[in-house]
C-alpha cells in the first residue's frame, strides 16, 4: 500500500510539472511569434500574424491542472509552508496531538474541497456549460483536474493522520529541515 500510495502522489506531481511546462511552451511560442512579427516590421515586411489563439485562457486551465494535482506532492515532501514556532516549545505527545487536530482539520478541508468540486463538475457536465472565452469547451473538463487533485490531497491527509497515529514523523515535517520530531 505504501508503494501504491507514494507512486500515487510521484504521479500526480510528475503531471503538475508537465502542466507547468506546458504553460512554459505556450507563453514561450507566443512569446517568439510576437517576436518574430514585431521584428519583420522592424525591417519592413509585414507581420506573419502568428499566435496561439486563446492562450491565456489555455494557460490558466494548465495553472489550475498544475496547482491541484501539485498538492498532495507538495504535502508529502514538506514543501507548504509550515509555522511550527508554538509546536516546536511542546513535548512529544502534546506535539503529536496538535499534529493530528491539524491534520484531521486538513482532512475536513480537503474532504468539503473534494465534495464540492466534484458536485461543481457535475452541475457542469450535466447542464453541459461551456467556457466564456474564445476557446469554447465543455466546462467540466478544465475543471476535472480540481476534483482529482483534491481527492489525492484528502488520500495524503488521511495517509499522514495515520501515520501520526502510529508514532512516526509525519512526512510533511521534511519540510521543517529536522527541527520537528514527534519520536524523540
Amino acid at each position: 500500500m505504501r508503494k501504491f500510495l507514494d507512486g500515487l502522489y510521484k504521479i500526480s506531481g510528475a503531471i503538475a510539472a508537465l502542466f507547468l511546462l506546458g504553460i512554459c511552451v505556450v507563453v514561450s511560442l507566443q512569446v517568439l511569434s510576437t517576436i518574430l512579427d514585431n521584428g519583420l516590421i522592424s525591417i519592413g515586411k509585414s507581420a506573419l500574424g502568428l499566435t496561439i489563439p486563446s492562450y491565456g485562457e489555455i494557460t490558466g486551465f494548465f495553472l489550475v491542472t498544475a496547482s491541484f494535482l501539485a498538492l498532495a506532492y507538495t504535502l508529502r515532501a514538506g514543501g507548504h509552508v509550515r509555522v511550527n514556532l508554538f509546536i516546536r516549545m511542546l513535548g512529544d505527545k502534546p506535539r503529536r496531538g496538535v499534529e493530528l487536530f491539524n491534520v484531521s482539520c486538513g482532512i475536513i478541508l480537503a474532504g468539503m474541497l473534494t465534495w464540492f468540486t466534484a458536485n461543481m463538475v457535475y452541475d457542469a457536465w450535466r447542464f453541459n456549460d461551456l467556457t466564456s472565452g474564445a476557446l469554447v469547451i465543455a466546462e467540466w473538463i478544465p475543471k476535472s483536474p480540481m476534483v482529482i487533485g483534491s481527492a489525492i490531497l484528502l488520500i495524503a491527509l488521511i495517509d499522514e493522520f495515520f501515520t501520526i497515529i502510529s508514532g512516526k514523523d509525519p512526512s510533511y515535517a521534511k519540510g521543517d529541515d529536522g527541527e520537528l520530531s514527534l519520536s524523540e
